[in-house]
Order: structure tokens, then C-alpha cells, then sequence
């Protein structure tokens, strides 16, 4: 009888690794658009108040980073944008959006920053309890 030798593989089966990706993959493009980090979580009131018209939004994080309409701003960025928005409507209102962990120094800072150029409207931005 005549004993074969066996081969020694010197390939990699890459296929268990690809299904291991592919399920990553599923899991993260499932849980991406759940995870927003823009979130600025609000402070309650117990009444509803209404803008005549749509005002400025200015959000402040956490961390005391200034965000208008999304776009992330310094305080220079911050005045020239607003100010442009005051100038084509007198009557224009803006608004702090302040995360409730932010510091007050850092949004009576933004709101004493508007006043002194100009920028009268300013108010903050609450969320209702009902």
C-alpha cells in the first residue's frame, strides 16, 4: 500500500472574516442614525410661549461651544452672522438654546456679547413640561 502525504494548505480561508464584517457593518449603519450628538437638552417651563416670527437660534453645549443654525461658530462668527439677520430685519428675534449643564457664565457671556452690539432681542429657549 502506498501512504499519500498530505499537503501542508498554505491558504487563509477568508471567509469567516467577511461575514464577521458584514455583520458589523449591519450593526453600526443600524445604530448611526440613532446616535446624535448635535442633542441640546433643555431646561422646562410650565407654559408654552410663541415667536410672532422665526427667530435666530444660537445653541450653546455642554462644553460651551456655539453652534447657529447647526453650523458651528466662534463669538466673531456668531456677531457677523446675527448681525447680518438684524440688519435685513429689524424686528429679528434671537434665541439661546442652552444645554441645562452649561455653565450660566457662559450664556449670560453670549447674551451680554449680542447686547453689546446692538442686538436688543434676546431671549432664551425652554422647553415646556406638557
Amino acid at each position: 500500500m502506498r501512504t499519500r502525504k498530505r499537503r501542508l494548505m498554505n491558504n487563509i480561508n477568508v471567509v469567516p472574516y467577511i461575514d464577521v464584517m458584514l455583520v458589523l457593518l449591519v450593526i453600526f449603519m443600524v445604530t448611526a442614525p440613532m446616535t446624535n450628538p448635535g442633542v441640546v437638552d433643555l431646561p422646562r417651563v410650565g407654559q408654552d410661549l410663541k415667536q410672532q416670527s422665526t427667530p435666530v437660534i444660537v445653541s450653546i453645549k455642554k462644553d460651551g461651544q456655539l453652534e447657529v443654525e447647526g453650523k458651528s461658530v466662534n463669538p466673531d462668527e456668531l456677531l457677523v452672522l446675527v448681525g447680518a439677520a438684524v440688519e435685513k430685519n429689524p424686528d429679528q428675534s434671537v434665541v439661546l438654546a442652552a444645554d441645562k449643564k452649561t455653565k450660566y457664565e457662559n450664556v449670560i457671556s453670549i447674551m451680554d456679547l449680542l447686547k453689546q452690539n446692538e442686538i436688543h432681542k434676546v431671549g432664551l429657549l425652554l422647553k415646556s413640561e406638557k
